[in-house]
C-alpha cells in the first residue's frame, strides 16, 4: 500500500500543475502597446538686451609716500634745541626750525671772516690809490705815447687785491652759510618717521637725524594683470592731457570699512619680471586732511584693496556665467521654442557673470537651466525669468 502511494503521489502532482498551467494559458490578459509619451524639458529663459558696461579692474597695494628723505645735519655741533614736533608721528610744514646746533663757533668765524674782508678791502683801496698816482707820475714824464709795463702802474698788485677782497667774500658767504646751517630747517610740508638725536648731543657733518616724508599726497602701486590693462586707459606719460583713471579704495579699519579716492598719474616703465604685470601708480591728494576735513586719515604703510574705473563699451550684452556652454557657446531659444546653439564673443568672465560682445541680438532668449546632451532644434518648455530672480536664487 505504501509503495502505491509513492508512485501515485507524484503522478497526481503533475496531472494537477499541468492542468493548472493550461489553464492559466486559455485564460491570460492581452497587453496592448501603449505610444511612447516623449518628455519635453522645461527650462528658465531670460530676454537680453545690450547696454553700455564701465569696465572696473580691482587689485591691491600699500600706501606709501610721495617722497622721504633722510635729514642729515651739514655742519658738526652740539644740538641745543629741538622742536616739539620732531617726534615720530609729528607734523611739520616747510621751512620750520627742527633742530638747533650751538652757534657761537660760527659766529665767531663770521666776525672774523667779516674782519678779514675788511683789512682786504683797505688793502684794495690803497692799492687802487697807488695805482693812481703811478699813472699821473709815468703821465708827468711825458711818456703817454709809450706802452707803460704793468708793473710799473702797479696792475698786479691792483688784481691780487681784488683777488684779495673776492676771497675774503667767499669765506665771510661760507661762514654765514655755516652759521646758518645750526638751524636745520624742514625741506617741505611733512611728517616725521624716525628720529635719531636728542639735545645735548653733539653730531658730526652727515650725522643723520632723522628720516620724514611728505605729506602733499601719498601714492600706492597697483599691480595690473596684462590680460587687464585693456579694460582701462592708463596714462602713457607723454602727454600731460591725458585722463587719470579714478581708483577708489577701501580697508578696514577698527571694525569698519573707510574709503578714499585717488587717480593714476602713470605707470611703471617696465613689467614685473617676477609677477609678469604692469604696476600702475595712484595718487592719494591730502591723506591726512591737513588742507581739508576728512573723516578718516590715510596712514603711511596700509594695504588697501583698489578698484581701478575703465574705459566704457556699449553694446555689450550681460549673460550668467553658468549659461556659457564649452569655451564661446551658449543655448538660446527661438520663437518656436526650440533650443539653439549660438558661438559668442566673449569679452570679460567674472565672477557671476560674463560680458558678451557679439554673437546675440537684442531680445534673444538665453537659456539658464543645465539641459542634459543638448541637440539644436530640441523642442523645449520655457519659463521666463529675469536677471535680478537668477541672482537672488544664487
Amino acid at each position: 500500500m505504501r509503495t502505491l502511494l509513492q508512485i501515485l503521489f507524484p503522478v497526481l502532482i503533475l496531472s494537477t500543475s499541468g492542468g493548472i498551467a493550461t489553464w492559466l494559458i486559455k485564460n491570460k490578459k492581452e497587453i496592448k502597446p501603449q505610444p511612447r509619451k516623449e518628455i519635453i524639458p522645461l527650462v528658465e529663459v531670460r530676454k537680453i538686451e545690450p547696454g553700455e558696461h564701465q569696465f572696473r579692474v580691482h587689485t591691491q597695494g600699500e600706501i606709501a609716500p610721495r617722497t622721504q628723505i633722510e635729514l642729515v645735519s651739514e655742519v658738526s655741533g652740539k644740538v641745543i634745541w629741538v622742536n616739539e614736533t620732531f617726534a615720530i608721528g609729528g607734523f611739520f610744514k616747510t621751512n620750520d626750525v627742527l633742530i638747533k646746533l650751538d652757534p657761537n663757533d660760527f659766529v665767531l668765524v663770521v666776525t672774523q671772516a667779516e674782519a678779514t674782508l675788511a683789512r682786504a678791502r683797505v688793502g684794495l683801496s690803497r692799492e687802487e690809490a697807488e695805482v693812481q698816482v703811478a699813472r699821473e707820475e709815468w703821465k708827468a714824464l711825458g711818456s703817454e705815447e709809450k706802452k707803460a709795463d704793468p708793473l710799473v702802474l702797479r696792475e698786479p698788485q691792483l688784481a691780487g687785491a681784488r683777488a684779495t677782497v673776492a676771497s675774503a667774500e667767499a669765506a665771510l658767504a661760507k661762514a654765514r652759510l655755516d652759521l646758518a646751517r645750526c638751524e636745520i630747517r624742514a625741506p617741505y610740508d611733512g611728517r616725521v618717521r624716525q628720529k635719531h638725536v636728542g639735545v645735548g648731543q653733539f653730531i658730526n657733518r652727515g650725522t643723520p637725524i632723522g628720516r620724514v616724508y611728505a605729506v602733499d599726497f601719498v601714492e600706492i602701486r597697483l599691480p595690473i594683470p596684462l590680460d587687464e590693462t585693456g579694460f582701462l586707459q592708463l596714462p602713457s606719460g607723454l602727454d600731460s592731457t591725458e585722463a587719470e583713471p579714478i581708483v577708489a579704495l577701501a580697508a578696514n579699519l577698527g571694525g569698519r570699512e573707510s574709503t578714499w579716492s585717488g587717480r593714476v598719474v602713470r605707470t611703471e616703465g617696465e613689467i614685473n619680471a617676477r609677477t609678469r604685470m604692469l604696476n600702475a601708480v595712484a595718487r592719494i591728494d591730502d591723506p591726512f586732511g591737513l588742507r581739508s576735513k576728512i573723516r578718516n586719515p590715510l596712514p603711511v604703510g596700509l594695504f588697501v584693496k583698489a578698484e581701478v574705473l575703465g574705459r566704457k563699451e556699449t553694446g555689450v550684452y550681460r549673460v550668467p556665467r553658468s549659461s556659457i556652454r564649452g569655451k564661446d557657446h551658449l543655448l538660446t531659444v527661438d520663437s518656436e521654442d526650440r533650443l539653439r546653439l549660438r558661438k559668442v564673443e566673449i569679452l570679460r568672465y567674472r565672477a557671476d557673470d560674463v560680458l558678451l560682445r557679439s554673437g546675440l541680438e537684442e531680445g534673444d532668449r538665453v537659456c539658464l537651466s543645465l539641459v542634459d546632451a543638448p541637440v539644436d532644434g530640441m523642442e523645449v518648455r520655457v519659463r521666463d525669468v529675469d536677471l535680478r530672480s537668477v541672482e537672488q536664487s544664487r
